[in-house]
């Protein structure tokens, strides 16, 4: 299994393809979760036959699917069918590439919590990703936290959908970083659930995606509570551009940053 996964860019492939093949990477495509490419069959065609171009094997591969303005649980009935319809774009885009995995977001109103609107988010959610799951029993379904205020409501949600083989939780560190609960909570919920990460670095305000080691995130930490809790998931650095993909991974080796060996252990 590979542990770590990179953000292609498909203007600078060549560099790309020989850093994956440096570090045992894998590809993670942030190509398709805009409506303008979900709404032009053309577009998607020549994405994927660019890449087809220097990887002609996606099954180690994720995506990240529509997410923009996606909210299953909404109670406005238009809404819920388009959001429903960007789901399934992306399970088919998925399907058709042959990659394993496909990444999704809570969608929720961080820090709107009243009970009506968590059990609904919940039910409804725990419901379609079910019969999404049964659809493409071929590819995982990874449930990411975005601006989400605690863990608490994305675990009962992952406890709920358990015995579901291909759902997941996606953590991401960073986005979790800009929440005032605390790094052990967020590790420690999720961690019986957690498939999938994400990190960057960001200045404990803002989702800025900068270089892994560039920011204010103490990643000793994270390293540690990885280690700690047990999780075996790859990790995917969620920075843009090969510059700062290199920067982040060499950052990540020369500190031992998970899912790198740490010195004593090599």
């Amino acid at each position: 299994m590979n542990k770590l996964y990179l953000v292609p860019d498909r203007g600078d492939m060549d560099r790309m393809c020989s850093l994956a093949k440096e570090y045992g990477c894998a590809f993670e495509y942030n190509d398709f979760f805009k409506a303008d490419v979900m709404e032009n069959p053309g577009k998607q065609k020549e994405i994927i036959a660019d890449y087809g171009k220097f990887r002609h094997d996606f099954s180690q591969d994720t995506m990240h699917g529509a997410f923009l303005d996606v909210t299953i649980h909404s109670d406005d009935p238009r809404i819920k069918e388009v959001s429903m319809l960007r789901v399934r774009q992306s399970m088919e885009t998925a399907k058709r590439m042959g990659v394993k995995g496909v990444v999704f977001h809570t969608g929720r109103l961080a820090g709107f919590r009243v009970s009506n609107y968590l059990r609904n988010w919940c039910d409804r959610n725990a419901a379609f990703f079910t019969e999404i799951a049964a659809e493409y029993p071929d590819q995982q379904i990874y449930m990411e936290n975005m601006f989400d205020e605690a863990p608490d409501i994305l675990a009962g949600l992952a406890e709920r959908m358990k015995d579901i083989e291909n759902f997941g939780i996606c953590l991401d560190y960073a986005h979790a970083m800009l929440s005032k609960c605390p790094g052990d909570e967020w590790v420690r919920t999720l961690a019986p659930y957690i498939r999938h990460m994400h990190i960057n670095d960001n200045d404990l305000e803002n989702d800025l995606h900068l270089p892994v080691g560039d920011g204010r995130l103490d990643w000793q930490e994270f390293d540690r509570l990885v280690r700690k809790y047990r999780i075996e998931a790859p990790v995917l650095v969620e920075v843009n551009g090969y510059e700062a993909q290199r920067k982040s991974l060499e950052y990540m080796r020369r500190s031992g940053i998970y899912p790198m060996s740490k010195e004593r252990e090599r």
